[in-house]
């Protein structure tokens, strides 16, 4: 991890810091929700933003990188900084797809949608100097962003629908197993027959008495 990147991080750690307790404010009953979403969001615009370029900071020679897949050309001419940033980019989004999901209801299409919206808003922000507001463009709008951002958010919104399904799925083979174990008919116990006082054909033998009549045994 670049020198670069421990201070955006440094920087989304206090901006989270600063930001939770007023989203708390509004979520009072959803702590743990807000928190992991309010950490997401901070972190998320602190590594793509920041940081901000200085006095020393060299201009671009490109600010436009339209060539779908650039990266794979590059990471073949021996650039694997340039693999990294790929899977860094991928991951970046897969806690946008999953949020999509579990939090917000989503469909696939919409998730995607979210996915590629948020990237090209992120893109656009770069490619004017965030709106004006930084001295000039030091973020490439990259067509390969989009494309890794998207299939990050995809990957999520999948991986939390799995989840979620064997979940689902071994609750429901737990409901059958304790169903089962209720409707299994228990063991029958046998009684003595002398234990219930009812005496059988075996028992009502013929016998003879001591006047020499014939008696049953009972």
């Amino acid at each position: 991890m670049t020198s670069a990147q421990l201070t955006a991080i440094h920087f989304g750690l206090i901006g989270f810091a600063l930001i939770w307790p007023v989203v708390l404010l509004v979520m009072r009953r959803r702590v743990f929700v807000s928190g992991v979403v309010t950490l997401y969001a901070t972190l998320a615009l602190a590594v793509v933003f920041l940081p901000l370029p200085g006095p020393g900071t060299p201009r671009l020679r490109q600010t436009i990188q339209l060539l779908p897949f650039q990266w794979v050309l590059d990471t073949a001419r021996g650039d694997l900084l340039a693999a990294k940033q790929f899977f860094l980019n991928v991951l970046l989004f897969v806690p946008l797809g999953v949020f999509a999901y579990l939090l917000w209801r989503r469909t696939l299409k919409q998730a995607v949608t979210i996915g590629f919206g948020v990237s090209l808003l992120i893109e656009i922000t770069q490619l004017s100097g965030n709106f004006g507001t930084a001295p000039f463009v030091y973020r490439i709008f990259d067509v390969d962003d989009l494309i890794t951002n998207t299939s990050g958010a995809l990957i999520g919104y999948l991986a939390a629908y799995a989840i979620t399904q064997i979940r689902v799925a071994e609750q429901r083979l737990m409901v059958l197993a304790s169903l089962g174990r209720a409707r299994s008919p228990k063991p029958a116990i046998s009684t003595p027959p002398h234990a219930t006082g009812i005496a059988t054909v075996a028992d009502q033998q013929p016998g003879w008495d001591d006047a020499g009549r014939v008696a049953v045994r009972k």
